[in-house]
């Protein structure tokens, strides 16, 4: 089931929230500021672990830590592409930063799953090719993948709301 939302993602009720990180996962502003400000130090103790295990998160990979203070149990830190034009892949690697973070999902055995707009803030990634791509990419796993029961798209913005309603609602 897909869900429409608009506000702030750190104040959802879902097993996971997925974090628009930066490939240091040190946190940074915008969402990624949000979650691990509302987190507080848990999420970034667990992304600091991370980083010394495996370095940092490449663009379009997904790793996951614990909600810390959220309402969510879990957070998925996911790499979106920055916007350049569309001539360095990012519409393929926007596709995977949703792809690893549902699989991700999957394997923790995670039944809702709430995304913020990634890409779309500092990065630069045109707000309605970024939503096509969002909702696509997420209704052909749930397609083929049963376990997820929940997807929520929070939207910040007004204009995203709008776009993703639209997408949706055309399911």
């Amino acid at each position: 089931m897909l869900e429409l939302n608009q506000g702030d993602i750190t104040k959802i009720h879902a097993d996971a929230i997925v974090n628009a990180a930066n490939s240091s996962l040190l946190g940074g502003g915008g969402v990624d500021g949000a979650i691990h400000r509302a987190g507080g130090p848990a999420i970034l103790e667990a992304c600091i672990r991370i980083r010394n295990k495996q370095g940092n998160c490449k663009t379009g990979g997904a790793v996951i830590t614990t909600g810390g203070n959220l309402p969510a149990k879990f957070v998925i830190h996911t790499v979106g592409p920055v916007w350049n034009g569309g001539k360095n892949n990012e519409e393929v690697l926007l596709a995977s930063a949703y792809l690893n973070s549902l699989k991700l999902a999957m394997e923790n055995g995670i039944k809702s799953i709430a995304f913020p707009n990634i890409s779309t803030g500092i990065y630069h990634f045109p707000k309605a090719k970024a939503a096509e791509i969002a909702v696509k990419t997420v209704k052909d796993f749930l397609k083929e993948n049963n376990g997820i029961e929940k997807v929520i798209f929070v939207c910040f913005d007004r204009e995203n709301y709008e776009l993703y309603e639209v997408l949706i609602g055309n399911g």
